[in-house]
């Protein structure tokens, strides 16, 4: 395991940007807003190093409506692989207003996805606000343990499970 990766954002995997795209599209009229993660290029069988936007995060609690989207911070995850932000724009605008510049300090890109949330109508920016490149790239996302990676069998263990004897 490396203990620094590259700061240098290569790029989206192609799953994460649908994710955001049909999520803005599944929020429209409202707003939407997520985080973004990155995992370490090379992890994802990529032969340079830098970073790969693998996850959007949906904060719970995220108050939207057609003009704006608040996060509570209280929810964000504490996050080393955190690299930036995504939202949408239901006017289809790809331009951060000035509260989206006042969001933009974490993180080294931010997404803006525009109505009518198809492939292209999205622009990524620096914590300025200034354009950048952005790539989708077509990796493999690792699977990953789930909350909800359980069997029948790990249920009936649970259930099976003497809380008496455990308390003497």
């Amino acid at each position: 395991m490396r203990l620094f990766r590259s700061s240098e954002i290569l790029g989206i995997a192609e799953d994460a940007m649908q994710f955001a795209l049909e999520a803005s599209a599944d929020a429209h009229p409202h707003e939407y807003m997520g985080f973004l993660r990155g995992e370490d290029a090379r992890a994802l069988g990529l032969d340079r190093d830098g970073t790969v936007i693998t996850d959007v995060l949906v904060i719970p609690g995220t108050d939207t409506n057609p003009v704006s989207a608040t996060v509570k911070t209280s929810q964000v995850p504490n996050d080393f692989n955190s690299v930036g932000s995504v939202h949408s724009h239901p006017n289809g605008v790809l331009k951060p207003s000035k509260e989206d510049l006042a969001t933009f300090g974490r993180g080294k890109v931010h997404v803006i996805i525009g109505y009518p949330y198809e492939r292209g109508d999205w622009k990524a920016f620096d914590r300025k606000g200034e354009p950048r490149d952005l790539d989708v790239l077509d990796v493999s996302l690792p699977e990953g343990e789930s909350f909800f990676d359980f069997t029948q069998e790990d249920i009936d263990a649970e259930l099976d499970y003497d809380f008496d004897e455990d308390t003497r």
